[in-house]
């Protein structure tokens, strides 16, 4: 495979998106996760890692720098892991910050949506050992996700889709074939 490709991986919370990002760098891709930006500006106002204050951070960022603010923030990091090789990009939500990546890396970047279904998601959500959601704050975080923060553009336009209902070992094949074709 030719260096300098992106994959956004996409999805609702609790499609995998986690398990598939952990394949495409087993495989000796770079990572770049999203979510990092979230979780750094928690530490750094000594906040408590939970949804209410996860979400507070995550559309405080993006009210400050525009619905692309986890992209801009990101893009020179992932243009530096593309010019070293291949990248995974884990936890794109936003059609703005789609629209930015798509703008500045064109056909280098490939979106990947894992989908999978709600009742599934929520009963994955319930079980993780990091920062498990109830039904209730699993489907206040899709709305929010959904309403808030463009989250179904990226997932609606996506170049490939992976359903993720079955067995971790099924997702796995599943991302590696895809991994062959691109």
């Amino acid at each position: 495979m030719n260096k300098g490709k992106i994959v956004a991986v996409v999805g609702m919370c609790g499609s995998g998106k986690s398990v598939v990002t952990e394949v495409f760098t087993d495989a000796g891709w770079k990572s770049v996760y999203f979510g990092g930006v979230t979780m750094e500006e928690l530490e750094r106002r000594g906040l408590p890692k939970n949804e209410a204050n996860e979400r507070a951070v995550r559309e405080e960022l993006r009210a400050k720098h525009g619905l692309a603010a986890y992209a801009v923030l990101l893009a020179d990091r992932i243009e530096q892991f593309a010019s070293e090789g291949n990248v995974v990009l884990d936890g794109l939500y936003s059609w703005s910050e789609y629209k930015y990546l798509q703008d500045k890396f064109g056909d280098k970047l490939h979106i990947l949506a894992i989908v999978t279904d709600r009742s599934v998601r929520y009963s994955r959500l319930g079980t993780r050992t990091i920062r498990p959601l109830t039904p209730a704050e699993a489907t206040a975080r899709d709305y929010s996700e959904i309403e808030n923060l463009e989250k179904g553009g990226p997932i609606s336009i996506a170049d490939r889709f992976i359903t993720n209902n079955g067995t971790a070992e099924e997702l796995v094949k599943a991302v590696k074939d895809y991994m062959n074709e691109i």
